[in-house]
């Protein structure tokens, strides 16, 4: 009888998760029975891999500790994980200077995948974009489930519409129809950025609250113009909020997205003149908030000239932070003679 080489390998991925696992465990989750469980166990054996016996009440299988096990087995989830943590790392900069353990890495685990996986990861690679600067501080996000991360980005390498079902940040569940144009890696999230066919406007979402996606037929032109991570910052940037906050702030455009950034707030040139003859030039920066307690001490972190259009609490709450720091400053220092 030909031995069952997929449970024997089933076995030896969850041995290989660490631990000891007991034997009517084992055979729970691999639909036999005990004895069974023990015949796979030597099947093991037989092939030099070290499966140790523990015995006892809480006895069953485990590997012996240390030993380097060939061959590396991981599922679709975890070998896109891999792919996208040496990816993320050597973005981040956490990589050796030169970036080849990184590159040599990737292409083995590249190497050594099933075609349709390969593919998949490739599609998702191509399809990837970052909001942040590679010498930005580093917040890779972990990866989505393959279910969904794959499918959308065959969508988007293929221009394909996709089927979504969605569930918004107040609990709403939606079905939905989009033409995505890029997956987008900012700020420890992901999205997915595209056009809603049925309405003909922009639309991004979060992959965390996608709980299933599904390629269908057909195809789209894909959009010219901004590129997906400039629409999810454009598109975060516009999500409604409780709080609509403009301001007028005196300065360069790379002075004021130190403090508030294009994912923050939107921002536009008014026309020269604006702020005076000679004087640096004059943004609008508008911002949806859902607390304005935080706004105060960004604002005074600007360290540029600024009016507060709307709304009249971000005003009172600006002047109330200014008379605790002037209150402050005027206080002397007790440790002081």
């Amino acid at each position: 009888m030909a031995r069952p080489i997929a449970r024997v390998l089933t076995l030896l991925e969850l041995l290989q998760s660490g631990g000891t696992r007991t034997v009517s465990e084992l055979a729970a989750r691999l639909d036999v029975d005990e004895r069974t469980v023990r015949r796979y166990a030597q099947h093991l054996l037989d092939l030099d891999v070290p499966v140790e016996s523990v015995r006892g009440r809480y006895g069953g299988y485990r590997l012996a500790p240390g030993y380097r096990m060939p061959p590396l087995m991981l599922s679709d989830d975890e070998a896109l994980a891999v792919l996208l943590g040496l990816v993320a790392g050597q973005r981040a900069g956490l990589m050796p200077s030169t970036g080849v353990a990184s590159e040599t890495a990737a292409a083995k685990i590249r190497r050594v995948l099933p075609e349709r996986l390969g593919r998949a990861m490739d599609a998702v690679l191509d399809s990837l974009t970052y909001t942040a600067r590679p010498d930005a501080p580093p917040a890779p996000p972990g990866p989505p489930p393959g279910a969904v991360l794959l499918p959308l980005a065959d969508a988007v390498r293929h221009y394909r519409p996709v089927a979504l079902r969605y569930t918004s940040a107040d609990g709403r569940r939606s079905a939905r129809t989009l033409h995505p144009h890029g997956l987008v890696a900012h700020s420890g999230k992901w999205y997915v950025t595209g056009t809603d066919p049925a309405v003909g406007a922009d639309r991004t979402f979060r992959l965390d609250r996608i709980s299933e996606a599904r390629v269908l037929p057909g195809s789209f032109v894909p959009p010219t113009g901004p590129d997906p991570a400039e629409r999810v910052l454009s598109g975060l940037a516009a999500a409604p909020y409780r709080h609509e906050v403009s301001l007028r702030i005196q300065g360069t455009a790379e002075q004021i997205r130190r403090r508030l950034p294009a994912d923050l707030a939107a921002l536009a040139q008014l026309p020269p003149g604006a702020g005076g003859d000679g004087e640096p030039p004059l943004f609008r920066a508008e911002l949806r908030v859902e607390r304005l307690d935080w706004l105060p001490g960004v604002l005074a972190g600007l360290d540029l000239p600024f009016t507060i259009e709307r709304p009249a609490e971000l005003r009172t709450r600006v002047a109330a932070l200014a008379d605790r720091l002037a209150q402050a400053a005027r206080s002397p220092d007790p440790n002081v003679p």
